[in-house]
């Protein structure tokens, strides 16, 4: 996978005007169109259900990259993959038995991710590493889009990629919360490889010159 790739979020966009917003995305020079799921519960947000999710696929023609941040994502797999979905990513402490949740993503015909939040360290996941392919750390608190981008972010990601250096190098490393054109360059430099833009891109005079910006920041 080449380097310097956007997954912009949807959460952020205007949900009167949805089509038209996927299709500025299809236009763009984003990579993913990314879909947060929540649930109220391991989250303080509700965004919404997999009616709006199969509505946004029929529309997509860039792949989709879903985070489920939800008390217990296992019920919610196989939707997501009906809905288009080439990733799921799951919260380290949502799953009882993570293991299990990466292999159903996979025998399910996606791509599997885990998610951590800021406070907990990257080696928490050096026993998952080798099974999963994507790593998506959060860079803030999750649940509402527009929030400050926590500066330790950078280390955790240096450290990270250190650690699937070592057992699979192959993970994808993705970035998300707060990531404006200020911040990707170091993000990408220090070792990211897909970056989650919402607010950055929607509320952006020019939403396509965002989303490029942030490829060449």
């Amino acid at each position: 996978m080449s380097k310097r790739q956007i997954a912009v979020s949807v959460l952020s966009a205007d949900f009167a005007n949805l089509q038209q917003a996927i299709e500025m995305l299809n236009e763009s020079e984003a990579d993913y169109i990314h879909i947060d799921i929540m649930d109220g519960v391991f989250v303080p947000n509700i965004s919404f259900g997999f009616p709006v999710c199969d509505a946004i696929h029929r529309h997509a023609k860039k792949p989709m990259d879903f985070h489920l941040m939800v008390k217990d994502p296992n019920p919610y797999l196989t939707y997501c993959v009906r809905s288009g979905a080439e990733f799921i990513t799951v919260h380290y402490e949502t799953c009882d038995h993570l293991h299990n949740t990466v292999t159903r993503i996979k025998e399910l015909g996606a791509k599997a991710g885990v998610v951590i939040n800021p406070h907990i360290s990257v080696n928490h996941l050096n026993d998952i590493l080798p099974f999963v392919d994507l790593v998506l750390l959060m860079s803030v608190n999750p649940g509402f889009g527009g929030q400050k981008f926590i500066e330790t972010t950078y280390r955790r990601v240096i450290q990270l990629k250190e650690n699937v250096k070592a057992v699979n190098p192959g993970i994808v490393i993705e970035v998300d919360g707060g990531v404006t054109d200020q911040n990707a360059g170091k993000l990408f430099e220090n070792g990211a490889d897909i970056l989650v833009a919402g607010s950055f891109v929607f509320k952006a005079e020019n939403p396509h010159d965002a989303i490029s910006s942030l490829k060449k920041a």
